[in-house]
């Protein structure tokens, strides 16, 4: 194992709360699309124009949420609009999801999660959209990554957070462990996204969605999507091993950056999809201090780490310096991969291969997966 690293920063934004948490779910400058395809309506809101043949940033969200709750506290963070300036946004939301949603007729039969994928190609069709970046929690990063097996040549890169390429994973047990004593799918989302400890001590973050759940989703449709991902089938990705199956493995073709809270339920299926993706392209990143909703609790962390997997793709190579670089800048330490080379706070990196990478190397350069704490 590569020599661990300790690099002191500090997170100096605010987190999430009830005084800012309206804002925070606020779109700015946005134009909304009811998107016709071949398994449904789905609602889209584009964020900025689109600049040339550069991908768009899409994001997906995870069940109990939708574009405004689980992104939009990240893509209105000060540092994000560095990166925005450069990119448009396109916020899918699931069927039935979005805010205002009216319910579906009785009988109306949900999109499976392969079908949910299957809308994103119309979609860009619709919006005359070349490819794209994906940012998915959850569910979404499912919906994405099958999206990406599917039609690798519309997906330049993945940063899926919580994502679990399995086809139970842990909101059953979530289920499960609720069915004994209630039937409110509200706390069964809410063991979905945040863990015991978050639960007990996070409890504005915990009320603020919990509100949102119970308030801004309808609950029918919700039920609907939940069921759909609760019915997902396992991605059947498995790690390429060179001169064993390296031509014919079925994985991500795509950088990808894998993200978890410390705190998250969905550590361990995070870590399982890290096991199976090309360790050349896929970077680990574990935030502490960080629950089940990373890109609300440590937005400045996520952006940076965000920033520097486009660089990573040649995109924004003239971007600003900023106070996670300037503290890399003061460690005397050498770094063990390229994401490392430009480390984030408390960041350990370790690796299967050799350390000593140079200074500039590009995020997705780095010959084995890297994990990072952060």
């Amino acid at each position: 194992m590569d020599e661990l690293q300790d690099v002191q920063l500090t997170e100096i934004k605010p987190l999430l709360n009830d005084k800012n948490a309206a804002r925070n779910f606020q779109d700015f400058d946005c134009q909304e699309h009811d998107i016709e395809t071949a398994f449904g309506v789905v609602h889209v809101t584009m964020r900025g124009t689109p600049k040339g043949n550069r991908p768009v940033i899409l994001t997906y969200h995870d069940i109990g949420l939708n574009h405004k709750s689980c992104f939009n506290a990240f893509f209105n963070f000060e540092d994000m609009q560095e990166i925005t300036h450069h990119f448009a946004v396109c916020h899918v939301d699931a069927p039935g999801q979005q805010e205002g949603a009216p319910p579906f007729p009785s009988g109306y039969q949900y999109p499976s999660m392969d079908e949910l994928a299957e809308m994103l190609p119309a979609v860009l069709t619709h919006l005359n959209l070349k490819s794209f970046i994906g940012i998915g929690l959850g569910a979404g990063a499912y919906v994405l990554s099958r999206c990406a097996l599917s039609h690798p040549d519309l997906v330049e890169g993945l940063v899926l957070i919580n994502v679990d390429p399995c086809a139970k994973g842990w909101i059953d047990w979530a289920a499960s462990k609720f069915s004994g004593w209630t039937t409110n799918i509200v706390d069964i989302v809410l063991a979905h996204h945040f863990g015991h400890e978050e639960l007990q001590a996070n409890l504005d973050l915990i009320q603020t969605y919990r509100l949102h759940i119970a308030q801004d989703i309808n609950q029918d449709n919700l039920q609907l999507f939940l069921t759909s991902y609760n019915s997902r089938k396992d991605l059947e990705i498995e790690r390429p091993v060179v001169g064993v199956n390296e031509m014919t493995a079925k994985t991500l073709k795509c950088p990808a950056l894998l993200v978890v809270g410390d705190n998250s339920p969905a550590v361990e299926a995070v870590v399982e999809c890290n096991s199976r993706l090309d360790p050349t392209k896929t970077t680990l990143l574990k935030m502490a201090d960080c629950g089940g909703l990373p890109q609300v609790v440590q937005p400045g962390k996520l952006t940076e780490a965000f920033k520097y997997f486009v660089q990573g793709m040649g995109y924004m190579p003239a971007a600003s310096m900023t106070r996670l670089m300037r503290s890399r800048s003061h460690s005397s330490s050498s770094v063990g991969s390229g994401e490392s080379s430009r480390s984030r706070s408390h960041a350990s990196t370790h690796g299967e291969g050799s350390a000593g990478t140079p200074e500039g190397l590009d995020l997705q350069a780095a010959p084995q997966t890297m994990e990072v704490s952060c």
